[in-house]
């Protein structure tokens, strides 16, 4: 069905003309079957829910690609399939919508709060409390109650240790900084789980910029916005929080904008169309890269791939 590791491809036109510069290079996950990192945790869950004896698998999704992916590992071992997505979403990703629906799954809108994937995620939440007997949630970041950061975590983690690998295998040690993009965190976190022990290792998360996690008078969250739909969440897993506070790992925010630039950028420079998420990681990376002295080795998680996004590319871009 589905075979690792993934390529690992080095990037020349991220250097300086002359040649200077770090040498940046792409964790492509953009390649794994059904276009994104969400494989790694679709399967897993999947074959936990098949021991556990459940008949029925629910998620939500912001994106799409955690629906896609679960959705496709449903169809492959014959279980029921319902994913819950905000309506907003399901609008800005319709291509991800048919393809989930392509592969029979349902796909149920939801129309409360914000319609996206803060909302999706709390009916799944509901549908699951209700029928737990029957049914397992396969939630696809590192967020939510235990164990799901940890299990999620656990595997996502292999991108991390092929990260290890292919930096040994091609110039023999480790990479310098590693960089991906953070919504709840399940790629960010399956790529620097394996270095957290590593101190000369710097760990880099980018978000969607705004105004943080903000709340109002009365304690509300404040409805949170992104142009990526996979980063439209007003909230982070347990172990980032973690490295944030300790100082381990680095967050910054990157703009929509910036994202945008981002996402022509390399479609133009490598012939690579990649996710609005990824898209967040580039944008910094590009702000970063002048910083970093000559011959730094840089590893950028390309979490998925940008056919999804393109509906919304079109409204924004002028190309």
């Amino acid at each position: 069905m589905w075979q690792r590791p993934d390529s690992y491809g080095r990037f020349e036109h991220y250097r300086h003309p002359n040649g200077e510069g770090p040498h940046i290079y792409l964790k492509r996950e953009d390649l794994n079957h059904a276009g994104a990192h969400k494989i790694n945790n679709a399967i897993g869950q999947v074959l936990l829910a098949k021991h556990l004896g459940k008949k029925r698998i629910i998620a939500e999704t912001g994106a799409g690609q955690h629906g896609v992916a679960t959705a496709t590992v449903c169809a492959r071992f014959g279980l029921q399939c319902l994913i819950y997505m905000g309506a907003q979403d399901m609008e800005r990703q319709a291509l991800n919508v048919f393809r989930m629906r392509l592969l029979d799954a349902e796909v149920r809108a939801v129309h409360s709060g914000t319609t996206t994937l803060k909302d999706a995620t709390s009916e799944a939440i509901r549908d699951w409390v209700a029928n737990v007997e029957t049914t397992h949630y396969i939630l696809g970041s590192v967020a939510g109650p235990y164990p799901y950061p940890m299990m999620v975590r656990e595997f996502h983690k292999i991108i991390g240790r092929e990260t290890r690998k292919e930096a040994m295998e091609k110039w023999g040690g480790k990479p310098d900084v590693l960089v991906a993009c953070v919504g709840g965190g399940s790629n960010a976190m399956g790529l620097f789980d394996d270095f957290i022990k590593d101190k000369d290792v710097r760990l880099i998360g980018v978000e969607a910029a705004g105004l943080g996690l903000d709340s109002d008078d009365d304690g509300q969250i404040i409805e949170p916005h992104s142009i990526s739909a996979g980063l439209d969440y007003p909230g982070v897993g347990p172990e980032h929080s973690f490295l944030k506070e300790k100082g381990r790992a680095e967050y910054y925010g990157v703009t929509d904008e910036e994202a945008l630039e981002a996402f022509k950028r390399l479609s133009r420079l490598e012939g690579i169309i990649p996710a609005l998420e990824t898209s967040h990681a580039l944008a910094y990376l590009e702000e970063l890269s002048p910083t970093f002295a000559n011959e730094t080795k840089v590893v950028v998680n390309c979490s998925g791939r940008g056919d999804k996004d393109v509906q919304t590319a079109i409204k924004y871009l002028k190309v």
